[in-house]
């Protein structure tokens, strides 16, 4: 899949979870997400919510500030929570509101925790886990075409916002 980036252009550089790396003035570092692994690899019964490096968040930073950033994630353990609470910006999974809500939407056989990711809504959601992170902004990200928070003045988009959540999109500006 790398041959699509030319060696003479793109510097290849390997890094090791929990190694940080610096890159045009950022610290970087990758960390393990309790996740699961993609489609081609998963077998018949695949483990949801293992930390085995198939799924992972990104921790940016810039002197004290950082940024945490987890497109996929299959539940928050207090590890996780712990690595997230220091972040003063969070991009966190928001693929789907509901668990059920693509088979209701007649897209999908499969549920979203079954996918990997954790649902924003209901009791062991990530929108109750992550309300009590200091971070300044918490913006929701990956956010699947079915996810009724993309409907601006919907009853899903007005809970997140409430609590102190965005939700990402096309043009957003971050600065760190």
């Amino acid at each position: 899949m790398f041959d699509v980036l030319a060696d003479g252009v793109v510097e290849r550089v390997t890094v090791a979870p929990g190694e940080p790396v610096e890159a045009a003035g950022l610290r970087i570092e990758i960390f393990p997400v309790p996740g699961k692994a993609p489609l081609y690899l998963e077998g018949t019964v695949p483990a949801v919510g293992s930390e085995t490096g198939e799924t992972a968040g990104v921790m940016i930073g810039r002197g004290e500030r950082k940024l945490a950033y987890v497109p996929g994630c299959a539940q928050l353990s207090p590890d996780l929570l712990e690595r997230l609470g220091k972040a003063e910006i969070l991009l966190f999974d928001g693929t789907v509101f509901a668990d059920d809500e693509m088979i209701a939407a007649g897209v999908s056989s499969k549920t979203g925790r079954r996918m990997g990711h954790l649902p924003i809504a209901r009791e062991g959601g990530s929108l109750a886990a992550l309300r009590g992170l200091p971070a300044k902004r918490k913006i929701f990200v990956h956010v699947n075409n079915t996810n009724p928070v993309l409907v601006e003045g919907s009853p899903e988009r007005g809970a997140v916002e409430e609590a102190g959540f965005e939700v990402a999109h096309d043009g957003m500006e971050i600065l760190l």
